[in-house]
């Protein structure tokens, strides 16, 4: 079959940069890869025999069961309202791409992932990052915004596992009169007292309501499922039905995806053992590394990285550690800055304390 040159010239580019991605089905070794947190997708959940999706929720793919899941989703975050969306992804570029308005301004963190950042790019609004987790840098940018404002960070960075300053970010918001959001795929279910996320760990009651003004949640990481949520006011929700395309033009999740929402929510609402056992292994596995000198980011979530410049060396360190029994991933260039290549270790709640010591030995 023809292929346009230039296609085959950029999977060439990859290949020679050994940057090449490929899938792969593990069959055997220890996950320290996946983003299961808290084991909650190999708990096994409804089976009613629940049919398929038809549609858009505008038109046959609304359901009782959809409208029941976010009022009861926006009861477990603490928010007006929820807006199920089919993925965190679909959640984040629905929701930046439709919100800012041509003149308003977009600021956020330089970490901030691939789905927000495709989201600012179909907004008409102007967009600027700043430096991260450096507020300084932030209130910069906030001083010469014009329009409506809107900052962008997340709960916890997906490459890097360390947590957005929070309450420096929501002040700084407050003063200014920009709307924060906060992406919590990789802090919801692991943090607050039933795994709302990281803004709930706040003694600050003043980050609800008109300083965070949206929150995302994808199920797709500690929740063990699939599909998100855009959280917030009655009025966002509207404005989502009404202007978010991905929402608009979707076909709707299925009822199953919806069920096993559900089930995942109520099941991490009470994984408190999970969570602490999940903190415990974090502290455990810094300590040692310590103790071994592997030197880590600087991270107390379970997202852990050990730095290993070059795509190439990067890659033959992941592919002798799942020679050693340990799935992890090679995280390369360009997802992650040259000479910032890294071995992304996500640690679990069913994790063993053996298992741990025995893949940092492996490290070394």
């Amino acid at each position: 079959m023809k292929i346009p040159k230039s296609i085959l010239k950029k999977l060439n580019e990859r290949k020679e940069s050994d940057s090449f991605r490929s899938l792969f089905i593990a069959s055997n070794g220890i996950d320290f890869y996946s983003n299961d947190y808290l084991g909650i997708a190999k708990l096994k959940g409804p089976d009613e025999g629940l049919d398929g999706s038809t549609g858009s929720r505008l038109i046959s793919g609304n359901s009782t069961l959809a409208e029941q899941v976010e009022r009861e989703a926006a009861d477990f975050f603490n928010y007006p309202s929820a807006t199920l969306f089919n993925s965190g992804y679909a959640a984040n570029t629905g929701l930046l791409s439709c919100l800012p308005q041509r003149g308003d301004t977009i600021i956020y963190d330089e970490l901030c992932h691939a789905s927000i950042r495709d989201g600012i790019q179909l907004s008409k609004a102007d967009a600027f990052k700043f430096r991260h987790n450096d507020a300084k840098h932030l209130e910069e940018r906030l001083k010469i915004a014009k329009g409506e404002v809107y900052v962008i960070v997340e709960g916890v960075y997906s490459m890097d596992g360390d947590e957005a300053h929070l309450a420096l970010i929501s002040m700084l918001c407050e003063d200014y009169g920009a709307y924060l959001i906060v992406d919590e795929a990789h802090s919801g279910g692991v943090y607050g007292g039933k795994g709302e996320g990281l803004v709930d760990c706040s003694d600050d009651d003043d980050l609800f309501g008109a300083i965070v003004f949206a929150k995302i949640i994808t199920f797709g990481k500690a929740f063990g499922s699939h599909g998100a949520l855009v959280l917030g006011s009655e009025e966002l929700k509207d404005y989502l039905i009404n202007f978010s395309r991905p929402f608009i033009y979707t076909t709707a999740l299925p009822p199953s995806s919806i069920a096993r929402i559900r089930f995942a929510m109520n099941a991490v609402s009470s994984a408190e053992k999970e969570r602490l056992k999940l903190k415990e292994n974090i502290l455990y596995f810094r300590q040692v590394a310590e103790e071994k000198k592997v030197t880590l980011l600087d991270s107390t979530s379970p997202i852990q990285g050990v730095i290993i410049p070059t795509n190439a060396a990067v890659k033959a360190k992941a592919e002798h550690l799942l020679e050693k029994g340990f799935l992890v991933k090679a995280i390369l260039s360009p997802t992650v800055p040259k000479g910032q290549e890294r071995i992304r270790i996500c640690l679990h709640s069913y994790n063993t304390q053996k298992e741990i010591a025995a893949l940092i030995d492996a490290m070394i």
